[in-house]
């Protein structure tokens, strides 16, 4: 759940559709190098979610000192150097020269001309390497963006401060945190292709190197809407996660957002990843505080931070922190209706979910947010909701049963009224999704039908 005190994401992104935002480029720093939506197929899904991640797909792209690997998880990794760079950390004020290397992905043409764009990845990066994530698109009305930075990011934090980068706006769209938006979508105006950058960072002399398996973007066009249509109940089925409570982490570390309601985010992934077998050692935990239970949520938070939002619910953040966990994947995606979210579940595949409601609008809740994830582990024989909410006072009281037509309603929906009465944004149906890196038939299938692979 989002701090009391800070604005979600998409509220901040409806701001942005009535606000002009000016003034703000592309940093300095980053490697160089009217829609016409009358024939959409009626019933077509508003969502285009497309990945790089085979051999085939990595020789793709355009090398600056990269190369791809093969083998039974295709990546790709740094060659040799392609230049140097300085790099001063905004949130350390250190700055360090960094060899680089450079992919620029071929373009991709949206099956959906889109509002909105979420980057995300999985990488290895060992201590001494980063990457940079960047994105760069064709308008519908010909135009170009510039590069946009989708993201900083390092596994670890001890040579920088995995950050996204504020102030990148060329006029027509703007990046909010990790969020590539049209700034005014009742234009017409939409993004219809773009094109993906990863710089890979490395000490300069070492043979160091980060590992890409994975990069992707997920483009949509979610109509505005306050209510969606009632979904048919599908077969019933719960899933086995472990469940943890979010509120016994309430005052800890503060220097990563202090627990509490603000760490649903991390609390969520910790349940799924453990889902799928993946476990912490006693060593990676010894820095977490011996007094505290359940010390892997903290290791998320502190994981998933994002020193730019200063918070953990970065949501590409996330997604890499999951893929750091042997033979996991993660991605950020939207899903069309709560059929798709039956469809990974009876394929044995979690889904995180990403909402805001008034305490009101969900049944059992007992709290209202502007911005809140939970993992949705199951669905009962009447078609009913079981999630695992972290916004929970224990992790015994974690698991919840949500009524179906609420729980899709306040999900699935882009428009909705705050406490205030005022018109604000929802989600749209916005989810990570983690699974293993050699899913089964079964799962590839599920996965497939929802758009990803």
């Amino acid at each position: 759940m989002n701090r009391a005190e800070q604005p979600s994401r998409r509220s901040v992104l409806a701001v942005a559709v009535v606000a002009a935002v000016t003034g703000a480029t592309a940093p300095a720093f980053a490697a160089q190098g009217p829609a016409d939506t009358s024939d959409r197929t009626p019933g077509a899904r508003p969502i285009d979610y497309h990945a790089w991640t085979t051999y085939s797909e990595w020789s793709s792209g355009t090398v600056q000192g990269t190369r791809p690997v093969a083998g039974h998880r295709p990546g790709l990794v740094f060659d040799v150097p392609a230049g140097r760079n300085d790099y001063t950390d905004p949130h350390t004020g250190t700055t360090s020269t960094w060899e680089y290397a450079i992919w620029t992905g071929p373009v991709h043409r949206l099956a959906v001309p889109a509002t909105e764009v979420v980057a995300s990845w999985n990488a290895h990066t060992p201590d001494g390497t980063w990457l940079q994530a960047e994105l760069q698109g064709t308008y519908s009305d010909g135009s170009g963006t510039p590069w946009y930075v989708m993201g900083r990011w390092a596994a670890g934090d001890r040579d920088i401060k995995r950050t996204s980068v504020d102030g990148q706006t060329d006029g027509k769209s703007t990046i909010w945190t990790d969020t590539f938006v049209i700034d005014d979508a009742s234009s017409g105006l939409r993004l219809v292709s773009y094109r993906l950058r990863l710089t890979l960072y490395r000490k300069p002399g070492t043979q160091l190197t980060p590992t890409i398996w994975r990069v992707g973007a997920m483009g949509s066009d979610i109509p505005d809407r306050f209510t969606v249509p009632a979904s048919v109940a599908g077969p019933a089925r719960e899933l086995a996660a472990p469940r943890y409570s979010q509120e016994i982490h309430k005052g800890q570390y503060p220097q990563f957002d202090n627990g509490g309601e603000a760490w649903c985010s991390p609390t969520s992934s910790q349940m799924i990843i453990e889902y799928w077998g993946g476990r912490l050692t006693p060593e990676q935990l010894s820095w977490v505080d011996p007094s505290y239970a359940d010390p892997q949520v903290d290791h998320a938070a502190r994981f998933t931070y994002d020193y730019q939002y200063q918070g953990c619910g970065n949501w590409p953040f996330n997604a890499a922190y999951a893929a750091t966990y042997q033979d996991l994947q993660g991605v950020v995606t939207r899903l069309a209706s709560l059929s798709d979210l039956e469809t990974l579940i009876a394929a044995g595949v979690p889904v995180m979910t990403s909402q805001s409601f008034l305490e009101t609008e969900l049944t059992g809740a007992g709290y209202g947010t502007s911005g809140h994830l939970m993992t949705v582990t199951g669905f009962t024989e009447h078609g009913d909701v079981i999630a695992g909410d972290p916004a929970s006072p224990s992790d015994e009281a974690v698991r919840r049963v949500y009524l179906r037509r609420e729980f899709e309603n306040i999900w699935l929906r882009t428009k909705r009224y705050n406490a205030s009465g005022k018109v604000v944004s929802g989600t749209g149906g916005i989810c990570y999704l983690y699974f293993p890196a050699d899913p089964s038939p079964l799962q590839r299938e599920a996965l497939a039908a929802v758009g990803v692979r």
